[in-house]
């Protein structure tokens, strides 16, 4: 499921400080490439089900791996952990679930304001 039109998407971060407040609020930082990173947070529901919040940035000025690169967070999406090494992102969230992606976007929000 894509989260469109959040207030995350537009603003902008040095990669050393995105990298710092994404740590802290229990990111980690995977898949990267020279104009692109994404940082995933790990939701575990009632069931015991892993979803995923996904939140994809380009790089607007430098390269990754410099601290001065500028990033943008882009698509922002939730899916739920699929075997071996996936997500899929057509399954229904449950409210619980979506309730602490929102949460944790409006931190990660005002962290980037």
């Amino acid at each position: 499921m894509i989260l469109e039109k959040t207030k995350l998407q537009g603003l902008q971060s040095e990669l050393k400080y995105m990298d710092e407040i994404t740590s802290g609020l229990g990111f980690v930082r995977g898949q990267w490439e020279y104009f692109r990173a994404t940082y995933d947070f790990r939701i575990q529901d009632q069931k015991n089900d892993v979803y995923f919040l996904r939140v994809n940035c380009r790089v607007i000025d430098g390269k990754m791996e410099s601290p001065y690169a500028v990033l943008t967070p882009e698509d922002i999406y939730i899916g739920i952990e699929s075997f071996p090494h996936g997500l899929d992102y057509s399954v229904e969230i449950p409210k619980s679930v979506l309730k602490i992606a929102n949460d944790k976007m409006s931190e990660l929000e005002k962290l980037l304001s």
